[in-house]
Formats: structure tokens, C-alpha cells, sequence
């Protein structure tokens, strides 16, 4: 791993991985780290995030979930699609398969996004009073322990895409949002949630991702990328392999 440290607040610290293989192992080992250091007074509040890169993380967790006491843990979901829990593209579905079934977590611990009814409105008003009720506050607004973030190609992370509704959002904590360029409605945490974070954590995988994240990192008052919007209270890593840092940062080579 080769880490570099950024200047701007968005920057925080960045870790350049060698393959996805060794970002989802660091990752998770990060993750198991950063509960061994909470403090145990209430449970602990992560966010998960969906995609292909973020499944490879989840089964690191799965096979080290003795280092965790999955009692003292309870999870979230940072976005997801306007499907039903056990639709294919459900960002639920795929962690559950991934982690949560496999884990003994209480089931009142996890907290789907989505309801088998298929209101998304009332699903956003739904999640807003769990996370009114069950997570402390700052500033008024929920506080994660840990929200786990991707990058999309286009600079969004979680469901908030350049050029919609969502991003001017600063009263509701969970909202819908139509993503005209996908032809869909979503629903994500909104920008004040993520800014109150203990840690947020980018995880980010794929030449594809190359060109938006050398943007990201080199302009991040560019804010026709969703993600330089943020204004973090908490800290920032970026995890990034070798093919999404492209020349941004030459990994770290294994012997």
C-alpha cells in the first residue's frame, strides 16, 4: 500500500492499493479496526454502500466476522435503487448475500433502505425517523460511526448524480432523487448526512474510474462533481488500486 496525504478537505488521506484484491483486504481490515476503536457506551453505526467493489469487501468481512461482536453493530445503507429487497439490483439484496445472512447479527440491527411496498416517498420518510431514533446527533443531523462510499464515473457517490434535486437538499436527511441520464428514481442519505460522519470511506476500483478520480483529486473545488460537494466534519480515506489511481499515484509493488 503507498499513502499519500491531500491538502484539501475532500483529499484526506489516500491509500493506493496495488489490485482490487489487496483494497478489499485492507478495507475490511480497516473497517474491523476502526469498530475495535470505538467506544462501547452504544452500537456502532456503518452505512454500506453497493456495487461490485464493495461485494468483495463484504466477503473479507464475512470471513473474519469473529474479530467483530456483531451485537454492538448495526447497519445502514447509504442509497438504493427503486426496487423491491429482493431484486436483483438491490444494493440490500446483494449485501445481505454478501455478509448479513452469513453473520450473527440480530435482525433488528439491519436496516434496508427499501420496503417490500414500493413507495419510495414514504420509504425516505420511513428511514428518516429510524435514523431520527436509533443514531446519536450533531448539529442536529444523525452522525454515522462510518459511511462507506463509491465513485461513479461521473463523479457521483451514493445516488447523488451531478445535476438533480438532491444536492441542493440541506433539510431532509434521506430523499429521493430521479436520475434522468439512468432513466430512474433512487433514494440516498443527503449531503448533510454524509458531512456529519465519524469517518467516511471511498473505496474506489477500476481504470474506469481513472479520469474522475484524477479530477476529484485535482480539483476539488470542482463542483460539478457531487462528491467535491461534500464538506466533511469527520476524517476522509480515499482506497483507491493501481488502475483507478492510474497516474495519479503509482502503488505500492508486492514482492
Amino acid at each position: 500500500m503507498h499513502s499519500l496525504r491531500g491538502a484539501a478537505q475532500m483529499d484526506g488521506q489516500r491509500h493506493v492499493h496495488h489490485d482490487s484484491d489487496a483494497l478489499a483486504d485492507s478495507v475490511a481490515g480497516r473497517l474491523i479496526a476502526l469498530w475495535q476503536a470505538a467506544p462501547r457506551t452504544r452500537p456502532w453505526h456503518i452505512a454500506l454502500a453497493g456495487g461490485n467493489t464493495p461485494r468483495a469487501i463484504y466477503a473479507r468481512l464475512r470471513h473474519r466476522q469473529a474479530e467483530l461482536d456483531w451485537s454492538a453493530v448495526e447497519v445502514w445503507f447509504g442509497d438504493e435503487r427503486d426496487v423491491a429487497p429482493d431484486h436483483p439490483d438491490s444494493n440490500y439484496r446483494m449485501a445481505r448475500e454478501a455478509l448479513l445472512a452469513h453473520v450473527p447479527i440480530p435482525d433488528a440491527h439491519v436496516h434496508p433502505m427499501r420496503s417490500p411496498h414500493l413507495d419510495l416517498r414514504r420509504d425516505c420518510a420511513r428511514y428518516a425517523r429510524l435514523l431520527d431514533t436509533r443514531l446519536p446527533r450533531r448539529d442536529g443531523w444523525p452522525r454515522f460511526d462510518v459511511i462507506l462510499l463509491g465513485l461513479g464515473s461521473d463523479g457521483h457517490t451514493a445516488s447523488l448524480f451531478p445535476n438533480t434535486c438532491i444536492l441542493h437538499q440541506r433539510e431532509q436527511t434521506v430523499a429521493p432523487v430521479h436520475v434522468a441520464q439512468l432513466g430512474t428514481w433512487r433514494m440516498s442519505l443527503t449531503l448533510p448526512v454524509l458531512e456529519q460522519a465519524e469517518h467516511l470511506l471511498f473505496v474506489v476500483s477500476g481504470a474506469a474510474k481513472a479520469a474522475v478520480l484524477k479530477r476529484a483529486w485535482a480539483r476539488p473545488e470542482d463542483a460539478a462533481l457531487p462528491v467535491n460537494r461534500i464538506r466533511p466534519h469527520g476524517t476522509v480515506e480515499w482506497h483507491v488500486d493501481g488502475a483507478a489511481a492510474g497516474a495519479v499515484a503509482a502503488p505500492e509493488q508486492r514482492p
